[in-house]
């Protein structure tokens, strides 16, 4: 509990300046008028929502006041902060089926994934489960090797082959070990190469058979890795993987820095993405299972 305490505090501070520059000011006065909900609409605009999601959220939240009949902006600032926690709110649970798990990390180069990597097999194992790591991202120089270090920071094992070998052949290996040892987690490392590459999502399919094919009965999860200041370019990014790789969900990074946390929300209400991880910094425990309440608390007040 202390250390969730301690990494959503990190999480309030990261989305201060959204929070402090886009919001507090409007919540400040004490009246609900046409003003404030223009104003508000602005700031959910600009905190990288999009229009379409702010307008939703303008009109869903002056249905719920008038409802309610809320008459103060303290009362709105709740109100709003509800309908992001239920938008944001994923329809089922992480890994509730207790069955073997492969989690493939998707993700253009730079967003964060192999420290992601790294920072799931350290709570997956902190949770008692036995984890493997697979270094299927073949193409880009020394990738193998930073996740060979976080291997070894978190004590598990690793499979991995030259540069340039077949991603798919690295998986199928991994897989055969991770039988073998009677393993419970196979998280997947891939090549990050611009999200437009037809190769690439190609290689991301085959892997993916191979995972259909020879553990048929583990639990596949998907996860695509984004960075919270990439913004907009977030959903772009998401809808280009979603197409080939059967995305089940993301793994947000970077929202200790200057990211505005919206794109968080656009992602899981354009594509039903729901968000898993959220990551604040570069420690081993700075990357947690999201709660929607709290990033909705953090984003606005």
């Amino acid at each position: 509990m202390e250390k969730k305490q301690g990494f959503f505090a990190k999480l309030k501070q990261g989305l201060s300046k959204t929070r402090n520059a886009l919001f507090n000011s409007i919540f400040g006065e004490d009246r609900i008028d046409d003003e404030f909900y223009e104003e508000l609409e602005e700031a959910l605009i600009v905190s990288d929502m999009g229009m379409a999601l702010s307008e939703g959220f303008i009109e869903r939240l002056k249905a719920k006041n008038k409802e309610e009949k809320i008459k103060t902006r303290t009362e709105a600032k709740d109100a709003l902060v509800g309908l992001i926690a239920d938008e944001m709110r994923p329809d089922t649970d992480f890994l509730a089926t207790g069955k073997k798990t492969v989690i493939l990390i998707v993700g253009v180069n730079g967003v964060g994934k192999t420290t992601s990597i790294g920072k799931l097999a350290a709570h997956y194992s902190g949770e008692g489960k036995k984890v493997m790591l697979a270094a299927a991202d073949t193409f880009r120089a020394a990738a193998a090797e930073q996740l060979t270090v976080w291997a070894e920071r978190t004590g598990v094992p690793i499979v991995k082959h030259g540069e340039g070998a077949d991603p798919a052949a690295v998986v199928f290996d991994a897989i055969a070990s991770f039988k073998a040892k009677n393993l419970d987690m196979l998280i997947c490392d891939t090549a990050g190469r611009l999200h437009n590459k037809k190769n690439l999502m190609n290689e991301l399919a085959k892997m993916r058979r191979v995972i259909d094919r020879e553990l048929p009965e583990a639990e596949c999860e998907v996860l695509l890795v984004l960075d919270a200041t990439t913004g907009q370019n977030a959903i772009m990014q998401a809808k280009a993987f979603a197409e080939t790789s059967g995305l089940s969900g993301t793994v947000i990074t970077k929202l200790d820095g200057t990211a505005k946390g919206g794109m968080a929300v656009a992602v899981k209400a354009e594509l039903g993405l729901p968000v898993r991880f959220i990551g604040v910094g570069e420690g081993v425990n700075d990357l947690q299972p999201f709660d929607a309440d709290e990033f909705a608390r953090a984003l606005i007040g």
